[in-house]
């Protein structure tokens, strides 16, 4: 019987539970004894020329080893030329509240804040720009030499008549807010330069290229630095590669020549680490009354920040997969990427697809609310159809398997829409302030889309033990549990006798890392063909160690030997086999790519409860199909459909990263920025369906981000639900108590007419 698919608990958890995680902060290593320790100095103004930097008071405070500023840093390579390059340290502009200016190097952490605060920095204030229509106007440029704040756009507007023949049109613009990642782990590095070498250990998603990206930006060759990634606390996508500050860090270890570390504080994190999402939707959505929707376009401004970072990716994703699950006769999308003086935008967990699916399912419910019917049935008659795949869709996703209706009618079955719709009306017509709201969503999102692929080596030795090499990175996702569960199913070596190496770049040279929902399907399936390399080596050792054939022989899983088809007594254990194969053992490295991304996909049914009186949305139901094609440990899987559902959640009720007009952030602690917690959530019901895909050997594809996709516009469109019988056609992300509120409140003044907001008054 083989192990995949079975409920095998995280062997990882034991250690991390009982305090044996060891993260970038946690690091006593001899090499790094003696490390002072770095503060930024960051700007406290939006937008400003900077017209002096007087480091002269900190440098005499006590514990000062050093006062850094972007002249220190000749050494560094030139920047690309563009006028829009982002620098390391502010030189003589400042764009955004956070950047760095500055950095202070102390021989002990708390030295480190009273010296910065002596670094005095001379500013000339700017005009700032915050939000997208001051962008697109262009008054105020960000960068001299530009002559526009649009840094890219993508697609085609609605050509002419692409909505003739549509009895019904809806137009609506509204956002899909900025939000903080905001993991466990903050940001944290550590560096030493020694022997002509740097290492760097940093919270990091993929060791290997935050060693490239490092290497490029100090100007030494990749095989000169070292990057390893200790456990790390959560990513989300915002600690791909290496992130700015790191590289300083880095780059001070080597310009002082001693080590260094630095870990940020919670309000660094909200307001220095990448934000994500940060779009403005405009869209529309036209069909028959009889429910069928005949064209969707989606028009997309894509909030950049400061620095054209995840924007030049981002709103590509979200025009990717602008059609959802639903077979359109026309489906178009275009965007513009702006800038402002905010933190720039990087990916946050999916990156550009997320965006995608809850301008479209909130477009369907609008829909279906202007034609008066049900959304699921709205749905049921618009999903492409199972027989239609492989489906390409007008933007040029090929779609590798799915079963939407399928999903659909379990979800409606498993949360008993029926009833909810009775319980729904039943409280309507009773007239109580606490209303009930049913929200869909269906999805469908783009897995290992980068194109690359992913490396693995398992290595059999003398002892019966293996390792498993891999590129994959985990940060929460459970990759020593999978990827010993793959070498236990095809090798018989027992779990606790399979050691998982990943996030050092001198133990895995080779390696893209952990984002994008890809290292179950890619670094999952390397290590499945090198476990299956390392079978074949075995067999051929074998037969000659019993002088019988190969083809006679027969790997014994359930006990781990070798021995001839049906004779027990010539059982060979994989210690002897891989003694036998010499000092190396028994090893096999494979690199795995896809022909293609895979298309996970699933339907959302969310629950709220609505107090008319206060506005406060309550969740209180969550089900969901998320379809991710075969579930290699359901355990894991669960998890990250958990944690997933949560992130999403929380989008649609609380969270959001707020500035003021002049740049200055809201939302700069956790008493300000809220995010969710257990208290706000219900129990999820998770529902299974499996649909593999044919492009990996496992047929699995992406379950890290699929959660978050499909709760986001179900449980949104489940507080506006409560409330549609109100009056109430829309309410903005997020939709807390205050903007519930003002929106039943509009909806009554609208119903009372002019003259009689007249007499109210």
């Amino acid at each position: 019987m083989s192990i995949l698919g079975t409920r095998v608990v995280r062997t990882e958890d034991p250690r991390l539970l009982t305090g044996g995680g060891v993260y970038t902060d946690d690091l006593r290593l001899p090499e790094l004894d003696g490390a002072a320790r770095v503060t930024f100095v960051h700007s406290p103004i939006a937008h400003a020329r900077i017209t002096g930097i007087d480091t002269e008071a900190a440098l005499a405070s006590p514990g000062v080893v050093a006062v850094l500023t972007a002249a220190d840093m000749d050494d560094i390579p030139d920047g690309d030329g563009r006028p829009t390059t982002e620098p390391l340290l502010a030189t003589d502009r400042v764009r955004y509240v956070g950047e760095a200016v500055a950095i202070v190097v102390t021989e002990q952490g708390y030295q480190g804040e009273d010296a910065a605060e002596l670094v005095s920095v001379d500013y000339e204030p700017l005009p700032a720009v915050v939000d997208f229509d001051d962008a697109l106007a262009g008054g105020t440029l960000l960068f001299e030499g530009t002559d526009s704040n649009v840094v890219r756009t993508g697609g085609e507007p609605a050509p002419p008549g692409a909505f003739d023949g549509c009895e019904v049109v809806v137009q609506r613009t509204f956002p899909n807010q900025r939000l903080a990642p905001l993991p466990l782990e903050g940001r944290a590095a550590a560096a030493r330069w020694a022997d002509g070498r740097l290492t760097l250990w940093a919270s990091t998603q993929n060791a290997q290229l935050a060693r490239d990206a490092l290497a490029a930006a100090v100007g030494l060759d990749a095989a000169a630095v070292r990057v390893v990634a200790p456990d790390v606390g959560g990513g989300f996508g915002a600690k791909i590669a290496v992130d700015r500050d790191t590289i300083i860090v880095a780059w001070a270890a080597k310009h002082l020549g001693r080590p260094v570390r630095w870990v940020e504080t919670r309000n660094e994190n909200l307001l220095g680490m990448v934000h994500g999402r940060a779009q403005r939707h405009t869209i529309t959505i036209g069909g028959s009354r009889d429910g069928r929707i005949l064209a969707y376009q989606l028009d997309i401004v894509q909030d950049s920040g400061a620095y054209p970072r995840g924007a030049t990716f981002l709103p590509g994703l979200t025009q990717l997969m602008a059609s959802g699950v639903y077979d359109l006769a026309y489906c178009g999308a275009a965007f513009r990427s702006v800038l402002t003086n905010t933190m720039p935008i990087g990916a946050y967990r999916g990156a550009g697809r997320p965006e995608a699916t809850a301008a479209i399912e909130r477009a369907v419910d609008l829909f279906a609310a202007e034609i008066g019917m049900d959304p699921a049935e709205v749905r049921r008659r618009n999903v492409v159809a199972p027989e239609a795949f492989p489906y390409t869709t007008a933007s040029g996703a090929v779609y590798d398997t799915g079963d939407y209706a399928a999903a659909l009618d379990a979800v409606l079955d498993g949360a008993g829409y029926k009833e909810l719709r009775a319980e729904q009306a039943r409280r309507r017509d009773e007239g109580g302030p606490v209303q009930l709201g049913i929200g869909l969503a269906t999805y469908v999102e783009i897995t290992a889309g980068d194109g690359a692929g992913e490396t693995s080596r398992v290595v059999v030795d003398a002892t019966g033990a293996a390792t498993v090499y891999t590129g994959s990175s985990p940060h929460g996702q459970g990759h020593e549990t999978a990827f010993a569960m793959l070498v236990t199913d095809q090798l018989g070596i027992p779990m606790d006798r399979i050691t998982v190496i990943h996030g050092d770049t001198d133990q895995v040279p080779t390696g893209i890392g952990t984002f994008g929902s890809r290292s179950l399907q890619l670094g999952g399936t390397a290590v499945h063909q090198a476990a299956l390399q390392v079978k074949d080596q075995a067999r051929d050792v074998a037969a000659g160690m019993i002088e019988a054939s190969a083809d006679d022989l027969e790997l014994d899983t359930a006990s781990g030997t070798w021995q001839v088809r049906g004779d027990p007594d010539t059982a060979l254990t994989w210690a002897a086999v891989a003694a036998q194969a010499g000092p190396a053992g028994l090893a096999a490295a494979v690199e795995f790519r896809a022909d293609s991304p895979t298309f996970p996909f699933g339907a959302h049914v969310a629950v709220a409860e609505v107090d008319t009186q206060t506005g406060k949305a309550t969740l209180i139901r969550h089900v969901t199909v998320d379809d991710a094609g075969k579930v290699l440990n359901p355990v894991l899987a669960e998890g990250q459909r958990h944690g997933g559902i949560a992130q999403g959640a929380a989008q649609a009720l609380l969270e959001e990263m707020c500035y003021d007009p002049e740049g200055n952030p809201l939302t700069s602690t956790l008493a300000d920025y809220a995010a969710i917690t257990a208290t706000e959530l219900p129990s999820f019901e998770l529902l299974a369906m499996e649909t593999p895909t044919t492009l990996n050997a496992l047929g699995v594809k992406g379950i890290g981000e699929a959660g978050t996709i499909g709760a986001t516009p179900a449980v949104h469109n489940a507080v506006i639900d409560a409330v549609a019988h109100l009056g109430v056609r829309h309410i903005d992300m997020p939709a807390t108590p205050q903007r519930v509120w003002a929106a039943i409140n509009e909806a009554k003044g609208s119903q009372m007419g002019p003259a009689h907001m007249r007499t109210a008054q």
